[in-house]
């Protein structure tokens, strides 16, 4: 049995949860996930600014705090905080390593072959057209657009680094599920076809991938009644080499692991239960049992998988025009009928402006922003309600026009407006996002382990 200990949801989770995981009890790897499909153009445009940027520099900063645990305790880390950019990632790492008097201590493995951002002319060419898994449409409609392309590698190129002898792992664009299936794929030899212990470590990788999520955090059951979440303990698998598996945390951690909260994070993202698609193997999530096994402990059992797909996804990420959004609070009496003036009185004054617009967003918090429109007329006893109004277009001179037009209506609009949210909204590049697919053979992962 191997614990595998999560301790990151995402770029900009809890700073405090890794160093939590790694000195609060036993465990024998760290995973980290930091990507999502946005912050790899955050990242690509960090690069474009400093060719030494462009990965999660929280994780270098993490890593400095717990070595010499990792050390002592032959702890084994692997994170996705390469970004855009996984040998810089390694440099910053090697040095924190040798400031801290650890060289020589640890193995650095890199996995890259994800960014396919300099050959997408390359593959439109090849007849890859790469079309939005959406909307069909092809690559080559916004390919001079494009930001950053990487393909999601799987759980292989990470084992593979491990076996090599790696203790820490640095990706790229590796599935969040990857992260977390690799040490046991490495530790219990699994084989690559072996698809019911494939499966089953997918699932368990995609149990923790969101951090606390599945101990007590964003948890609709008996939410008032989670203990101490200002402690909450982040999840820990506790993996069998049958592919059978627990999932905890630490002891004395706040938050609860039970087979209710379990399942709300089983759905996130899932998509069709029977086809839960990753580069390793496909998952039927219908196969799952759970079954309480003591206090904050949930097992997992009869998970089978079907194998893997030709293709890897693809994210891309697009430049998509630009955004502004404003905001303003009115206060009672009749709160909501003073922001919906407003809302009319800034669109009428935007149209005698001969301002064009491909999109307006106007909402209502605290009446209306979270469910919808209001059916019939809302309270009048509001105690506030802040108007947001958003708008978005290609024309960025349009939106910047926009922005100007939202503190008037401070003096010459509706009364009681109680503060001007944030000043003067600020214009936004939108980037936006591109699924699409691409033939495993087209992309080669690549390993390199390197000794500090």
């Amino acid at each position: 049995m191997i614990r595998i200990a999560n301790g990151q949801g995402f770029w900009g989770d809890s700073v405090e949860a890794p160093v939590e995981q790694v000195k609060r009890g036993p465990i024998d790897y760290l995973t980290l996930d930091y990507l999502a499909e946005v912050t790899m153009s955050i990242m690509q445009k960090q690069r474009s600014r400093d060719p030494r940027l462009g990965y999660a520099r929280d994780f270098v900063e993490m890593l400095g705090r717990v070595l010499p645990e990792l050390a002592a305790r032959n702890i084994k880390v692997i994170a996705n905080a390469g970004g855009v950019n996984p040998e810089a990632c390694r440099a910053a790492v090697e040095d924190i390593i040798r400031k801290n008097g650890f060289a020589g201590r640890f193995k650095i493995g890199v996995v890259a072959g994800d960014d396919i951002m300099g050959r997408l002319n390359e593959f439109i060419s090849a007849g890859m057209e790469m079309k939005n898994l959406d909307t069909g449409a092809p690559l080559s409609s916004v390919v001079n657009r494009v930001q950053s392309a990487n393909v999601y590698l799987g759980a292989a190129p990470v084992a593979a680094a491990l076996g090599q002898g790696a203790t820490i792992v640095i990706t790229g664009r590796v599935t969040d599920t990857g992260v977390a299936l690799a040490p046991m794929i490495h530790e219990f030899g699994w084989a690559a076809d072996d698809w019911d212990r494939l499966a089953a470590g997918t699932v368990a990788g995609h149990t923790v991938e969101c951090g606390a999520q599945s101990t007590g955090g964003n948890c609709l059951i008996d939410w008032e009644s989670i203990p101490n979440l200002a402690d909450v303990g982040y999840p820990i698998i506790e993996a069998n080499p049958d592919g059978t598996f627990v999932i905890t945390k630490h002891a004395g951690t706040g938050g609860r692991v039970t087979v209710a909260g379990v399942k709300e994070q089983l759905v996130y993202e899932m998509g069709d239960p029977k086809s839960y698609i990753t580069p390793d193997v496909v998952a039927d999530f219908t196969t799952i049992h759970l079954e309480q096994d003591g206090e904050n402990r949930v097992r997992f059992s009869g998970i089978r998988g079907r194998p893997a797909t030709e293709f890897y996804k693809v994210s891309v990420s697009y430049s998509a025009g630009f955004k502004a959004v404003g905001s303003l609070v009115y206060a009672w009496p009749d709160a909501y009928r003073k922001a919906e003036n407003a809302a009319r009185i800034l669109r009428e004054r935007l149209d005698r402006l001969g301002l064009r617009f491909d999109a307006v967003l106007i909402e209502f918090v605290g009446a209306n922003a979270c469910h919808g429109p209001l059916a019939g007329t809302p309270p009048a006893d509001l105690a506030e309600v802040g108007l947001r109004f958003g708008v978005r277009s290609e024309n960025k001179a349009h939106v910047e026009r926009f922005t100007k037009e939202i503190a008037p209506l401070v003096l010459n609009g509706p009364p009681t407006v109680t503060g001007f949210a944030g000043g003067r909204p600020k214009v936004e590049e939108i980037v936006a996002y591109w699924p699409a697919l691409i033939p495993k053979s087209a992309v080669q992962p690549k390993i390199s382990v390197t000794e500090t």
